[in-house]
């Protein structure tokens, strides 16, 4: 991820993270989620399991989660599949921030690209993150 902590969030700030899916982690996420789809079981003609999309959408959740961000909604739109051994750059850019009494409000919009930079996930969240008291 990109830093942010030398200052305070701005519009058009950028952070950054990537993730390596791994057969196990498709495994795990289907027995803590519950989707066991066949996709994400057996593998398809070509040898690969298909990433669950949530498990995909946790990578721009996670760059959320580190800047204490309480979403309160959120849209994805899932564009191509990810399969075990993607990996995939996500880009979340702050769209939008006020103030308000003890909390920042945001608009942040996600993008997920995979190693070949094709597009797989898009999204967007909107929220707070909370201020301590000055």
């Amino acid at each position: 991820m990109e830093s942010t902590s030398q200052r305070p969030l701005q519009v058009g700030d950028v952070l950054t993270c990537e993730r390596t899916f791994s057969e196990q982690d498709i495994r795990l996420f289907a027995e803590l989620s519950g989707d066991k789809g066949q996709h994400h079981i057996q593998p398809d003609a070509q040898g690969r399991l298909m990433v669950q999309g949530l498990l995909t959408a946790s990578i721009p959740t996670r760059l959320g989660g580190d800047l204490n961000f309480i979403a309160r909604t959120m849209q994805i739109e899932f564009l191509r599949p990810v399969f075990a051994g993607d990996c995939i750059r996500c880009e979340m850019t702050v769209k939008r921030l006020e103030p308000g009494e003890g909390y920042l409000s945001l608009e942040l919009a996600s993008v997920c690209r995979n190693q070949h930079g094709k597009e797989v996930l898009r999204g967007s969240a909107q929220g707070i993150i909370r201020q301590p008291p000055s």
